[in-house]
């Protein structure tokens, strides 16, 4: 559970507690990240897009312990989705990092980065050749966000490695550029980062190894790694990414750890400076400092890396932004869906993050849906990964649902509308959006068929059901069997657009069917 700033704050004040005074090197790094936590929720009222006082504020707030209204991370999303829209989608021609940090951002608080309106944040860090005209920033923190964001794309990750492997210099570090022989601290660190994820190719653990070996030997006796405290904090996310302690004999020197090395650059109360001479704390070194303290908390307390986003959270990628599942919004409700006949189930499957509103505070039940958006909710709502299959022409790897029409079509949830395409801009029917459900019900163990007589049965009851399509009948049949379609009405309108409250109601039903309500 998270702790409560204010409590946290009485007690400094009361009892006059401070990090030097108490004893266990735990509740001392605990103590100072709910201090400098505060501190900076306090400083950076409103994050926005921005390299300092934006993306690293919400990620570092977003992934530790302390209690942040969720006000404060959905005002952020709203900023970024006006600056994504006023800038086109282009967030920089030239520093794709731009792109890198964004993304990390929108998935630590739950949202789809392959949609921030109407634009694919992912896609730039696809185009190689850009991604690494940036030095090895670029590919260091692509390859961090695309792993943050689940994308599944193994190719351009293995270019990524490939081209980070090859950079690495004699002495065990990286460089931001090829020109330059003398490894930097800050690089390196980062580099360690993104490969972390990477432990079980043996050419990826023999380049960790040896810029471990690196930081070890650059390491000063006061634990910090030079005159600048976001280079200690680079490498205290490093070794918390790859389960290394800070007490870890390489880097316990003089009886003092990269930790011990980072407290001495702060300002009692407030956040951390640049360089130990400074008389004030520094944004930029406080956000690091503090994002270093969260990825060293979560280390400590068996959870996921700071950039690891599937700690049982999953993007839910439909068409309002996509909020994580897993992320819960109790209560969540919507002032156009008051007196709507599906209202409970919107509601539940909202409160899930499968499905969103299309504002806060508007759901539109009326509105349709794509064929692409219904495939990319199925694929969530089964909890099946992302694959990025090429299979239909009109499905291209830049689009936002390209990973999940792969999935559907791998898992042969979902086919063309010819052998070739998709149309995933299309609106999706009441009979496709049938058999697209009949079809994962497989998925889930519900597997039964319907012979002629059967169907007959099931569909006879409506005044229009010669007019279903011959390929979609046994799956409106099994929909209207199962209750996971409505049938109170007179007639099922096989070939209208199936809108958002009904297909809640279908994917709600399909669940509780499956027993996972």
């Amino acid at each position: 559970m998270k702790r409560i700033i204010s409590v946290f704050l009485s007690l400094i004040v009361v009892f006059g507690i401070s990090a030097e005074a108490v004893e266990n090197y735990s509740q001392k790094v605990d103590n100072l990240t709910l201090t400098v936590g505060s501190f900076l929720f306090e400083t950076v009222k409103e994050a926005v897009p921005n390299s300092i006082g934006g993306e690293w504020s919400v990620v570092g707030l977003s992934r530790s312990d302390v209690d942040i209204p969720e006000k404060y991370f959905e005002t952020y999303y709203k900023t970024a989705e006006k600056y994504v829209k006023d800038k086109n989608g282009v967030l920089s021609k030239n520093k794709y990092t731009e792109y890198s940090r964004v993304v990390i951002a929108l998935c630590s608080i739950g949202k789809n980065p392959e949609n921030v309106s109407g634009y694919n944040l992912i896609a730039p860090l696809l185009d190689y050749d850009k991604v690494i005209k940036q030095g090895l920033n670029g590919p260091v923190w692509a390859l961090i966000a695309l792993d943050a964001a689940e994308y599944n794309d193994d190719e351009i990750r293995t270019k990524y490695i490939d081209l980070i492997l090859s950079r690495q210099l004699p002495s065990g570090g990286w460089a931001l550029n090829s020109s330059v022989q003398e490894a930097d601290v800050d690089i390196t660190a980062m580099v360690l980062t993104a490969l972390s994820s990477y432990m079980d190719k043996v050419k990826v653990k023999t380049a960790v190894d040896k810029g471990l070996s690196y930081l070890s030997g650059i390491q000063n006796i006061d634990g910090s790694f030079g005159e600048y405290s976001e280079s200690t904090s680079q490498v205290i996310v490093a070794l918390s990414s790859l389960g290394i302690s800070q007490k870890d004999s390489r880097f316990f020197k003089n009886g003092k750890t990269a930790v011990d090395a980072l407290m001495n650059f702060h300002i009692k109360g407030k956040g951390f400076k640049h360089a130990k001479s400074d008389k004030e704390s520094n944004l930029m070194s406080t956000e690091q400092g503090f994002y270093a303290l969260v990825s060293l908390k979560r280390f400590e307390d068996g959870k996921s890396k700071l950039f690891d986003m599937s700690d049982g959270i999953s993007i839910s990628g439909n068409n309002a932004g996509g909020n994580r599942i897993g992320i819960k919004y109790p209560n969540k409700t919507f002032s156009d869906i008051k007196n709507h006949k599906y209202k409970s189930e919107i509601e539940a499957l909202c409160q899930r993050g499968i499905i969103n509103g299309m504002t806060e505070n508007t759901f539109s039940p009326d509105f349709t849906m794509t064929r692409a958006e219904f495939a990319t909710i199925t694929v969530r709502v089964l909890g099946l990964e992302a694959k990025g299959i090429d299979v239909f022409s009109d499905v291209k790897k830049t689009d936002w649902y390209y990973g999940f029409v792969g999935t559907a079509y791998d898992y042969s949830i979902i086919k063309g509308v010819s052998e070739n395409r998709f149309n995933p801009n299309g609106t999706i029917t009441r009979e496709e959006a049938a058999v697209m459900v009949k079809r994962s019900a497989k998925i889930c163990g519900i597997d039964k068929t319907y012979n002629e007589s059967a169907v007959r049965n099931v569909l006879s009851q409506f005044t229009d059901y010669k007019t279903v399509s011959t390929w979609a009948k046994e799956g409106l049949a099994f929909c209207y069997d199962k209750g996971i379609l409505d049938d109170s009405e007179i007639e099922i309108n096989p070939k209208e657009a199936v809108k958002r409250g009904e297909i809640a109601y279908m994917l709600y039903n399909l669940l509780k069917e499956a027993n996972r309500t």
